[in-house]
């Protein structure tokens, strides 16, 4: 795949797994919202800060369900799906999920020390949709957005963009005492989470090809040194059939490329070298 050409919405499925149950989740309590039911729904489900006397210690999760009103619902969503279609095709829906709730509620604790003080709840899913934001600019770092349809930023700068947005009015909101309804600092907490989770998950990941590469290698030399062998033969690998690939496709579709053994990943350079 070319990192650098213009980005497309939506990757290699229009709406997967993991972001169509988010997106008709919010769809379906924000409709809750709007009935009788909406009050007690937003008292009990909003980000309240620990010491206003109306936190629970489940609102770091139901928060991200909740929304002010049908445009922030609209730009959370839409922003989800644009730049998040792409991330769960690579990674699978099992990681997205993981990665999501992380950056969500980690967005939540930040924003909780951050804010202490304001008496003002907080709710959207902005803070778990921001850490998305930033998977796509450390995945894709070259990869064009086009700003308003027109002008054309690689996404390395759009989202180190956002970022000083959001750090510059979280700490301007916070020395002049503004009531923004804006949580920046959810929305920093995000990303900041996002960067740390994708490092350590890099991290683990150098460390697993470098222990297979090792492994590897003590094992072809441990055959030069065993005993000379009385005759060897050629072994034809079997074909690879239909149903194989079928199921090692399936297997990145939930699980993500990288949870494939060295054998599928094999089968499946066979497989696509005959097409």
């Amino acid at each position: 795949m070319n990192s650098s050409q213009p980005y497309s919405p939506g990757g290699f499925q229009f709406m997967p797994p993991a972001i169509k149950t988010i997106i008709l989740v919010n769809v379906a309590v924000f409709l809750l919202q709007l009935t009788p039911l909406g009050e007690p729904i937003s008292v009990f489900g909003s980000l309240w800060p620990v010491g206003s006397g109306n936190f629970r210690i489940w609102q770091p999760v139901s928060y991200m369900f909740l929304h002010g009103g049908m445009t922030h619902l609209f730009f959370n969503m839409f922003a989800l799906w644009m730049f998040g279609a792409e991330i769960e095709t690579h990674w699978g829906t099992r990681q997205f999920n993981i990665y999501y709730f992380v950056c969500g509620i980690g967005a939540a604790i930040i924003n909780l020390i951050a804010t202490m003080g304001n008496p003002y709840p907080t709710v959207g899913a902005s803070g778990a949709i921001y850490g998305v934001l930033l998977a796509f600019g450390m995945m894709f770092p070259n990869r064009y957005i086009f700003i308003y349809f027109l002008f054309p930023v690689k996404a390395k700068y759009f989202i180190a963009g956002y970022a000083l947005i959001e750090f510059i009015s979280g700490f301007g909101s916070r020395s002049m005492g503004s009531g923004s309804n804006i949580a920046h600092f959810a929305h920093l907490g995000g990303m900041l989470i996002g960067f740390l989770y994708i490092s350590i998950k890099r991290a683990e990941l150098s460390f697993s090809e470098l222990l297979d590469k090792g492994l590897s290698t003590i094992r072809s030399a441990t055959k030069k040194r065993g005993s000379p062998r009385l005759h060897t033969q050629n072994k034809v690998a079997p074909p690879v059939s239909e149903a194989e690939i079928n199921a090692i496709l399936d297997k990145i579709s939930e699980h993500g490329y990288s949870s494939l053994t060295q054998e599928e990943r094999s089968k499946l350079l066979k497989a696509s070298g005959k097409k």
